[in-house]
């Protein structure tokens, strides 16, 4: 008979969100339109901006 092979893996959460956050730092920069300092002080808070962006009304 044949072996049986049994192939375990495990998504390492890190390796996902790490590139949806740039993703979502790269485009709150591009459709906020934010300058140098804001697009630096976006690495940490660009949901923040976003957010007031869209609330503002100016999501077009």
């Amino acid at each position: 008979m044949a072996e049986e092979q049994k192939i375990t893996g495990k998504m390492e959460v890190a390796g996902v969100v790490g590139p949806l956050w740039f993703a979502g730092w790269l485009f709150t920069i591009g459709f906020v339109k934010l300058g140098l300092v804001k697009a630096i002080v976006a690495t940490a808070i660009w949901p923040y901006y976003l957010g007031a962006k869209l609330a503002a009304g100016g999501g077009g």
